[in-house]
């Protein structure tokens, strides 16, 4: 229904290559379930959705439930990795982006009030539960309004950065770096980082620092989350937007700026842009108690900024829920 036109392939002949419009990823997922299970019967489905396209996971989500669906057509039971795997390699294979597993695992593993704490390396993953003396909080989503970006490519670029990066650092560390493609900073000490970081281009030590510095975020908050500390856990999703921005080189002007806005306004625990940032939302923990003044002010200053985009610019006010369920 958000989409400009509806789209139609069989599911035993999907085209081989993408066709440039919103429903590649489903025709990526298609070829990617045929291949492990041959489908026989297709399915004539509406997608809808309540909250905006673009840096909110929605491909993952549509791909998702697109699998699902055709899985009961077919009578077809995935396991969890099965799905998060198919769903993936729809994204990187033929629509084209170097996306990892993150998105899916999220929609797939995910609970009510609590928070996913995943290790992407061997897909260990545990549920943390809220703490009872955590202070109340909700999520808002501010819609930039940006629907489509001609930077959307550098996210490719970054990722390729990052592995060069990891690369260079083993060999200047006579380290035993196996096949590019699969080398990654996972495999290289930081104080390997620490002591080679100089001869590294500019770039690619931007993008290992803010590696490093982002799984050490990823750890603290956690820890953040599990004491029922929101406060501390916000402060990180602040400083992880602060690195995207000025280490990973990601972010849209309006996106920048929405984080900007969000620093600085009261009752907010903590935030960042969804995504790489170049065009969709920004998402922050929230006092409930502020939601009013945070709406108003967010609202004012952004549009004031891009005035342009006042009339596709929205708030929406959340709460966090369980993962992908066909009912």
């Amino acid at each position: 229904m958000q989409f400009p036109k509806r789209a139609q392939w069989h599911v035993e002949a999907t085209p081989k290559t993408k066709q440039d419009d919103w429903a590649d990823h489903l025709r990526g997922a298609t070829i990617a379930l045929n291949k492990r299970y041959p489908l026989r019967r297709g399915l004539c489905a509406v997608v809808d959705g309540e909250l905006p396209i673009g840096g909110l996971s929605s491909s993952a989500a549509v791909i998702i439930t697109f699998i699902s669906a055709l899985c009961t057509m077919n009578r077809i039971e995935l396991t969890a990795q099965e799905l998060i795997t198919i769903s993936k390699e729809a994204e990187n294979k033929y629509v084209g982006v170097s996306c990892g597993k993150l998105d899916q695992s999220c929609e797939i593993h995910c609970k009510k009030d609590k928070l996913l704490y995943m290790d992407l390396l061997d897909d260990s993953y545990e549920l943390i539960a809220q703490h009872p003396d955590m202070k109340p909080y909700k999520i808002a989503i501010f819609f930039s309004g940006l629907e489509r970006s001609l930077a959307g490519s550098a996210f490719n670029m970054r990722v390729d950065e990052c592995r060069s990066a990891a690369y260079a650092l083993k060999a200047y560390g006579g380290m035993d770096y196996g096949k590019f493609e699969e080398t990654n900073l996972r495999d290289v000490p930081y104080e390997v980082f620490e002591r080679y970081q100089d001869r590294l281009p500019d770039n690619w030590r931007k993008r290992a620092e803010h590696w490093y510095t982002e799984f050490d975020r990823v750890q603290k908050g956690a820890e953040a989350w599990r004491k029922g500390d929101i406060e501390a856990f916000g402060r990180l999703s602040f400083e992880s937007g602060r690195s995207s921005i000025y280490n990973w080189e990601t972010g849209s002007p309006e996106l920048k700026t929405l984080y900007e806005i969000m620093t600085k306004t009261d009752g907010i625990y903590g935030g960042r842009f969804s995504g790489a940032g170049f065009k969709g939302c920004c998402m922050a923990l929230i006092d409930p108690a502020f939601e009013e003044k945070i709406t108003e002010k967010v609202s004012y200053e952004y549009c004031k900024a891009f005035p342009e985009l006042k009339d596709k610019y929205s708030v929406h006010i959340c709460e966090s829920a369980d993962g992908v369920n066909l009912e």
